[in-house]
C-alpha cells in the first residue's frame, strides 16, 4: 500500500514537471513563430536618370581650304628622316562651311610627317617634302585630315570676310620646303613635272617680293621654328562644333 502511494507521488511530481517544461517551450516557440511571420519592410531604392546630351552636329570643312599654322620645331633637310613627325599651331580659327561655327579653333595642333628629302648638291638646293594628317584641338580630340603644303601668298590663295582661306590651283599641292636663306625660314617652292624636281624658277613664298632667283651655291632647306605657312586640305573633313572640356 506504502509502495502504490509513493509510486502515485513520483508520477504526480513527474507530471507536475513535464507540465512546467511544456509551458516554458510553448511560449517561445510561440514567439519564434510570430517573429517569423512579421513582414520584411523593403525599402525602394528611386534612381534618377541624367539626359544624355544631345549628339554633336557635324560641319564640312571643304576641300582647297588653306589653314593659317606656325612650325613648332625646326626642320632641316640634312638632318631630317623620311617619316619624321612634327607639329604646327593653327594661328587663325577655321569655321565649318557657310557655317560661321568654330572647328578648329586658334591654338590646335596640325601633325605633319616628312615625306621625301632632297640634300643640297651643287647648284641644287636641298628640299623637304611634307605631308599633313591629322588635327589636334586644344581638348585633345584628334581627327584624321589629308593635307599638304601651301604657301600663304597672296597670289596663291583666296580669302573671304570669315577670314577662310582657299588655294587657287592644283599648284599648291605640290609646293616644298626648298632652300633659300629667306629671313622667315624655308622658301616653299612648287614641284615641277610631278614631283621630279623643285622648280628653282618659280617661287611662291617666303621674302617679300623675292621673284625668281638663281642660286650661287647650294643651300639646305631650313624650316625654322615660328615659320608660317599653309596646309591645304586635299579632301573635305567633317567635324563636330569646338567645346572646350
Amino acid at each position: 500500500m506504502t509502495h502504490g502511494k509513493s509510486f502515485a507521488r513520483r508520477a504526480t511530481v513527474l507530471a507536475a514537471l513535464f507540465a512546467l517544461l511544456l509551458g516554458a517551450v510553448a511560449p517561445d516557440a510561440s514567439a519564434q513563430r510570430r517573429r517569423a511571420r512579421r513582414p520584411v519592410r523593403r525599402t525602394r531604392t528611386t534612381r534618377t536618370t541624367t539626359p544624355a546630351p544631345p549628339p554633336p552636329r557635324y560641319f564640312t570643312v571643304p576641300a582647297d581650304t588653306v589653314v593659317r599654322v606656325r612650325m613648332d620645331t625646326e626642320l632641316n633637310s640634312r638632318t631630317a628622316r623620311i617619316s619624321d613627325r612634327f607639329s604646327t599651331t593653327v594661328t587663325e580659327p577655321v569655321y565649318g562651311g557657310g557655317s560661321g561655327v568654330d572647328v578648329i579653333p586658334v591654338g590646335s595642333k596640325i601633325w605633319g610627317r616628312v615625306a621625301s628629302i632632297r640634300r643640297a648638291q651643287r647648284r641644287t638646293p636641298g628640299s623637304i617634302t611634307v605631308t599633313f594628317n591629322q588635327v589636334e584641338l586644344p581638348n585633345g580630340v584628334r581627327h584624321p585630315i589629308n593635307g599638304s603644303l601651301s604657301s600663304l601668298q597672296s597670289d596663291a590663295v583666296n580669302a573671304d570676310n570669315e577670314s577662310t582661306v582657299t588655294g587657287k590651283n592644283n599648284q599648291k599641292r605640290d609646293a616644298v620646303f626648298i632652300g633659300g636663306g629667306a629671313a622667315t625660314g624655308a622658301i616653299i617652292g612648287a614641284i615641277a613635272g610631278g614631283g621630279k624636281g623643285a622648280a628653282i624658277g618659280m617661287i611662291l613664298g617666303g621674302a617679300a617680293g623675292t621673284g625668281a632667283r638663281v642660286y650661287e651655291k647650294e643651300q639646305e632647306a631650313e624650316v625654322k621654328s615660328g615659320t608660317s605657312f599653309g596646309v591645304i586640305l586635299n579632301r573635305a573633313v567633317s567635324l563636330p562644333e569646338y567645346r572646350a572640356q
